[in-house]
C-alpha cells in the first residue's frame, strides 16, 4: 500500500464534522485525467446496462457492484486522499463490502417526477430494523468519488438531512411533496469525495440541468458483515498486494478470521502497527 496514505490522516476538523454531521467533503482527491478516464467508464458501464435494463434516456441507471466492472476503479480501493480517512473512523478490521455507479442523466424540459419527495433513506436494509438503540451502531460508511460537477443544485445532487445519522426515524412534513426542513444538497465538484455514515438520511436529487451527474458510491464496513453486492472481484486477487486482499475479502482463515481475525488475515493492522506503533492501533 502506498504510504502516501499516512500524509492524509483524518484531521481533527473532518472528525468533529463528521461526528457531527454525519458527511464530510474531502475536495480534490483526483487529478483532472483521473476524473475524465473514470467518466469515460462510467459512460462505458451505462452505455451496456442503460440497454439491458431498457431505460430512457433521462432515466437514472443505478448498478450494484460496479468495482470490477472497470479497471480504472481499482486504485479509489486504497487512495491515499481517502483511505486512511475511512481506517481512522473504522479502524483496521475493514473491507469493500458493496460498490455502486449512479449516472443520472439530465430531465427532459418540463418534465414532472411522479414522486415530488426525494426518497429519503439510510442505507443497509435490514441492519436498520434489526439492529438495537437509537442511534443504531455505525457498521459501515461510503466514500462517493464523483466524476462530474454538482457544484450548483438541481444537477441530482445527493441530498442530506445534516445529523441525521443520530435518528432511526425520519420525521417529515405532512405535505407529500416537501422535504425536511433541514434537507440540504451536497454541492461539490468533478474529483472530490463524500465521505457519509450509512446511518445518515439521504437522497438523490432530481437532475434538471444539462449536464449528467457521474458518481461512484464505495461502502467499507467491517469485515464480519456480508457483502451487501456479490463482489466480483476475484480477477483482481492474483495480482493485489496482502492489503488490497483483505478489503476485497479474502481470509486465510475462512469464516472465524472475519469474526476473530489472526493477524494474517488482517495485514493492514500490522502495516499500521509497524508505521503508527502499536499504541496507535485499537486491539
Amino acid at each position: 500500500m502506498d504510504e502516501a496514505c499516512l500524509q492524509h490522516r483524518l484531521t481533527d476538523a473532518e472528525r468533529r464534522q463528521f461526528e457531527s454531521q454525519g458527511f464530510m467533503i474531502v475536495p480534490g482527491v483526483l487529478p483532472d485525467t483521473k476524473v475524465a478516464a473514470l467518466a469515460e467508464a462510467a459512460d462505458r458501464i451505462d452505455g451496456e446496462w442503460r440497454e439491458k435494463r431498457d431505460l430512457k434516456a433521462h432515466q437514472p441507471l443505478n448498478v450494484l457492484d460496479a468495482f470490477g466492472m472497470d479497471d480504472e476503479f481499482v486504485d479509489l480501493l486504497d487512495l491515499p486522499a481517502t483511505f486512511m480517512k475511512v481506517v481512522d473512523i473504522l479502524g483496521w478490521h475493514i473491507q469493500l463490502y458493496h460498490s455502486h455507479l449512479i449516472v443520472t442523466p439530465p430531465l427532459p424540459s418540463g418534465f414532472e417526477p411522479p414522486r415530488p419527495r426525494l426518497g429519503w433513506h439510510q442505507d443497509s436494509g435490514r441492519l436498520n430494523v434489526e439492529l438495537e438503540g437509537e442511534p443504531r451502531s455505525r457498521v459501515s460508511l461510503k466514500v462517493g468519488f464523483f466524476f462530474t460537477s454538482t457544484l450548483e443544485p438541481n444537477r441530482g445532487n445527493f441530498h442530506v438531512v445534516p445529523g441525521s445519522h443520530k435518528l432511526n426515524k425520519l420525521d417529515l412534513p405532512n405535505d407529500p411533496a416537501a422535504d425536511h426542513p433541514n434537507a440540504m444538497p451536497v454541492c461539490v465538484d468533478a474529483g472530490d469525495a463524500v465521505f457519509f455514515d450509512r446511518r445518515l438520511w439521504h437522497s438523490a436529487g432530481f437532475n434538471r440541468s444539462d449536464v449528467t451527474r457521474k458518481v461512484l458510491f464505495m461502502g467499507y464496513s467491517y469485515r464480519w458483515l456480508r457483502p451487501r453486492d456479490d463482489m466480483t472481484v476475484a480477477h483482481y486477487m492474483d495480482g493485489a498486494d496482502p492489503i488490497r486482499r483483505q478489503l476485497l475479502g479474502a481470509s486465510p482463515n475462512g469464516g472465524f478470521g472475519y469474526t476473530s481475525p489472526a493477524d494474517e488475515d488482517v495485514p493492514l493492522k500490522t502495516w499500521l502497527t509497524e508505521r503508527l506503533g502499536a499504541e496507535a492501533v485499537i486491539p
